[in-house]
């Protein structure tokens, strides 16, 4: 089931037979300033806390410490990937500097506010349009 409903003011509440929630963002027209690694770890930070996750490793992909040759240079793949773990799953994103674009996808078995989630990622990013989707994996 998706749920699209993006003028509900509550959280959704999880229920025993839903094994997790996912929300899917995509940002466009976003601040590529913000798409560097310190920016990008600083964004979990803040997001974990905002949303109550426990974070636990990060990781990173991208072109830093590549040899020129090597580097990404097509739009839909030129930028910095970054999968932050969490107690109950993980928050993955992709920053794009050309498209100017954050796809994000945030998954736990435990609740989180995705309206909250989505605000503060607009916010960070710069975003100046968002499509979310909120998922009940089952």
């Amino acid at each position: 089931m998706i749920i699209e409903d993006k003028q509900a003011g509550t959280a959704p509440t999880m229920t025993t037979e839903q094994y997790g929630i996912e929300l899917i963002l995509d940002l466009h027209g976003c601040d590529a300033s913000t798409f560097t690694r310190a920016s990008i770890a600083e964004y979990f930070e803040q997001l974990c806390d905002l949303i109550d996750m426990e974070r636990e490793d990060l990781h990173f992909w991208d072109d830093v410490g590549r040899p020129e040759e090597d580097r990404q240079t097509s739009p839909h793949t030129q930028g910095t990937s970054a999968v932050q773990f969490i107690l109950t799953s993980s928050i993955v994103i992709h920053a794009l500097d050309q498209m100017g674009a954050v796809y994000i996808n945030m998954f736990s078995c435990k609740q989180f506010d995705p309206k909250a989630a989505e605000q503060f990622s607009v916010d960070w990013f710069g975003a100046g349009d968002c499509s979310a989707r909120f998922i009940d994996r089952i």
